[in-house]
């Protein structure tokens, strides 16, 4: 890759819920108090994707107050009808991203759809559309929007914090299509924020991983990916409507 294609972007909701796996055993959900890695990687994801390359987020900036909700919630149960529960949301969310795309070279069957153009223009193009597909911020009840920005303007609400610790968290998984092995890992790591600026660690700099299970990486071929001729018509590259 000749350059890094960076894509900035700011994505806002009335909810969100970027949940503690821990607090999950017992039915509840209790958010994070800001997205994690994965979270904020599926957005992207959902923004504008392909097997092609993968996404690496870099920062996010934190503008709105944390704040959280709790509310009842009736789920399925597992043996039919419904249970009891209470999810804890944040509320009123709106974060500024940073990110750029790397290939993935653990599909060499895909080596010509690596044009950096393309996708970096498309990457954009969508972001100035909203996505590709709906957007959530960490559970479906979540709806998230998505909009263009300049990383770093307009004031936030932890300009002037200084330094805060967050403890453990979940950062992220290690898919057996991007690290071409065959497990499902996960990933810890303890952010620091800085003055409503969070910046990531990348996945192999986690140290702290666990097995969750074994797992195949799923094929692409030309049965479910057109590639090159998805975006290009007759040589020439063209951007993508929705």
């Amino acid at each position: 890759m000749k350059k890094e294609n960076s894509v900035e972007f700011k994505v806002s909701g009335r909810y969100a819920l970027f949940s503690d796996p821990i607090n999950r055993i017992g039915g509840e959900k209790f958010t994070y108090q800001v997205p994690t890695y994965q979270a904020l990687k599926g957005i992207l994801e959902s923004v504008y994707w392909k097997p092609t390359f993968i996404w690496v987020i870099d920062e996010v900036r934190i503008m709105n107050l944390i704040k959280t909700q709790s509310q009842s919630i009736r789920p399925i149960n597992y043996n039919g009808g419904n249970t009891l529960s209470i999810y804890t949301y944040l509320t009123n969310v709106e974060y500024q991203v940073k990110a750029h795309f790397e290939w993935n070279y653990h599909r060499p069957n895909l080596e010509k759809d690596r044009n950096e153009n393309k996708h970096y223009f498309v990457a954009k193009r969508m972001i100035e559309r909203g996505g590709r597909r709906d957007v959530f911020l960490g559970t479906r009840e979540c709806q998230g929007y998505v909009e263009p920005c300049k990383f770093g303007e307009g004031k936030g609400e932890y300009d002037d914090y200084g330094s805060l610790s967050f403890g453990w968290m979940f950062h992220g998984f290690d898919y057996p299509d991007e690290t071409g092995g065959d497990k499902l890992i996960a990933r810890l790591w303890s952010p620091n924020m800085n003055n409503g600026y969070i910046k990531f660690i990348r996945p192999e700099e986690c140290q702290n991983t666990r097995d969750i299970s074994y797992m195949k990486p799923k094929v692409f071929n030309e049965k479910n990916f057109s590639g090159l001729s998805e975006f290009e018509r007759e040589g020439e590259i063209v951007e993508l409507d929705i």
